[in-house]
């Protein structure tokens, strides 16, 4: 078990070496007779321990005593710096580019280095980084006067038997947490053709690894741009496997990847030229691999990144961007610090991000009518109203007006519905609200019938959105209050009001990318409406459509008496 540095490369494939690479080591094993295995799935460890005999030389009796290693100089707490400006990082970026244009490589993966100062216990630092960012791969390996504390996503060779196995990761896209916004980002890396030459290309030169030392048509894809989940990112990856020829084994796999073209680029050689004139120093550990050589010949190892090299008081964390002639510079400056962003957190001792705080109590006290028009959405409209703390009674359309002043509401919700308004007598029940003074807001169905009640006319959309996302702006008025100026939103409706037939004492508060109403207002009275559905998952998008319920109800929700105002 252990650690493979970078420059292992140069054993095999020299280049022209330009940075000095001072006392590093290219190569740290442990030949372990002391093993813990623990299977998380049945919740249990199993110690293994071994005596050697080999060629008259034995391991029976001999002392199991560690190496004595001094702990590293404290110092002082520091900003977390790169050795590269973003400046220079773009600018490397565009000399790749250049490079490429040229015909020089197809793909180079360049980093820059993030180092603070370190004095905690390595140990600690490993737990933290478990907790911020799970990965297939977590070590902790003790190399000296140096600790390697990682947690890498990427296998870079396994090998059980003949079959050999890799899993080449390229295309990286933002996972901020919020499950719609990280969909969209989702789908924008699967659409872009940047990241999916980038993952071709990786895949390519690695199945081209295998043909050296597996058996003819054997070497398969069994996995393409599938989407894997970390704390901070997504990334697309390929899963290849490979039959081992007769007379080849497990070495002979891993020294033909050598070394992942996602961490050096294509063709490799000329890749790792550029790295090694473009790059401040030498990678040492980074872009290598650690793992593990079994004694039954098989081979589990991943590819070195998302690691922290402690030494001499110092954590170093590299991290890197595959560079195509498609590249945008200030792009891929910034995907290294999103592959950083473990690592920054680590260092502040943050393990998760916060959870975002519920604002449950402004709506207490409050009363509110829901008026059911045969709708299927208004269990979580009414959700969603009940998270600010106030209280909500639902009733069907058509609730006789004495029993609307027996509730004696501070707001009345008008649901959305399916045909007219004047099916479920809408019009109606606005007309009431206005004349005793009721608030009142109205989704979807609900906008249509407040626009006919006060003399607007409805049209007939040429193509129903039902289900349909679009992009609404508004001017900042009413329950869109300190929203975004532009958000997504969920859209059910085949009517509309017509623009030039709504009536005065309405005012539009927001349009649709399409150009039709998305939220009227009364000028007077506290009577307000969207056609769109703040409770779709498609208005999920930084919480808008909950964040414009809270509005509504801080708005509306006091105005019977007499608080209102008409912002």
């Amino acid at each position: 078990v252990g650690a493979f540095g970078y420059d292992l490369l140069f054993q095999f494939d020299p280049i022209q070496l330009k940075l000095p690479r001072g006392d590093r080591k290219d190569l740290h094993l442990f030949f372990c007779d002391d093993i813990y295995y623990m299977d998380r799935k049945k919740e249990q460890i199993e110690r293994f321990q071994y005596e050697f005999e080999l060629d008259g030389l034995s391991t029976i009796g001999l002392p199991r005593e560690g190496q004595a290693v001094p702990k590293a100089p404290q110092r002082k707490a520091a900003p977390i710096t790169s050795d590269h400006t973003r400046e220079e990082y773009m600018a490397n970026v565009e000399t790749v580019r250049k490079g490429m244009k040229q015909g020089n490589f197809y793909e180079v993966v360049l980093r820059q280095s993030f180092k603070t100062t370190y004095s905690g216990s390595p140990s600690k630092l490993f737990e933290t980084i478990q907790q911020a960012s799970p990965s297939p791969y977590e070590f902790i390996l003790q190399l000296g006067g140096e600790q390697l504390i990682g947690a890498s996503p990427e296998m870079f060779v396994r090998v059980e038997g003949p079959r050999v196995e890799t899993c080449p990761i390229s295309g990286t896209a933002r996972r901020t947490g919020d499950p719609m916004l990280d969909a969209e980002n989702i789908k924008q890396l699967l659409m872009s053709a940047k990241e999916e030459s980038e993952l071709t290309m990786c895949t390519d030169v690695d199945r081209n690894d295998k043909s050296r030392v597996c058996v003819p048509g054997s070497v398969k894809i069994i996995g393409r741009r599938l989407i894997e989940s970390y704390v901070g990112l997504f990334h697309t990856v390929d899963h290849v496997e490979g039959l081992l020829l007769p007379g080849f084994d497990a070495i002979d796999a891993f020294l033909s990847h050598m070394w992942a073209v996602t961490l050096i680029g294509a063709p490799k050689k000329a890749a790792s030229q550029a790295i090694e004139n473009l790059e401040k120093d030498a990678r040492g550990w980074y872009g290598g691999a650690v793992g593990m050589l079994s004694m039954n010949g098989d081979i589990n190892t991943g590819i070195t990144i998302r690691t922290v090299h402690l030494k001499n008081g110092f954590a170093t964390y590299p991290a890197g961007a595959t560079l195509l002639y498609d590249s945008v510079p200030a792009a891929e400056e910034e995907e290294t610090r999103i592959k950083a962003t473990g690592f920054f957190r680590a260092m502040a001792g943050k393990a998760k991000p916060p959870a975002p705080a519920i604002n449950d109590t402004f709506g207490k006290g409050l009363k509110l009518l829901l008026v059911d028009n045969d709708d299927c959405f208004i269990q979580t409209l009414a959700n969603y109203a009940r998270q600010t703390g106030a209280e909500v009674v639902t009733y069907r359309s058509g609730i006789p007006e004495s029993m609307i002043e027996a509730i004696n509401p501070d707001l009345i919700l008008v649901s959305p519905g399916p045909g007219r308004p004047s099916d479920f007598g809408v019009p109606d029940l606005v007309r009431f609200a206005a004349r005793a003074g009721y608030p009142v807001f109205g989704v979807c169905l609900g906008l249509q019938g407040i626009v006919e009640a006060f003399g607007g006319e409805l049209g007939v959309l040429d193509y129903p959105m039902h289900g349909k996302p679009s992009k609404v702006r508004h001017f900042n008025k009413g329950a869109f209050v300190g929203l975004p100026e532009e958000f997504r939103v969920g859209r059910y409706h085949s009517l509309y009001a017509l623009p030039e037939k709504l009536p005065d004492v309405l005012e539009v508060t927001a349009m649709s990318d399409d150009g039709i109403i998305m939220g009227v207002r009364h000028r007077e009275l506290p009577i307000e409406a969207v056609q769109f559905h703040p409770e779709s998952l498609l208005t999920l998008e930084g919480n808008c459509g909950l964040h414009l319920i809270e509005n509504m109800i801080r708005l509306h929700g006091r105005a019977k008496a007499g608080h209102w105002i008409n912002r």
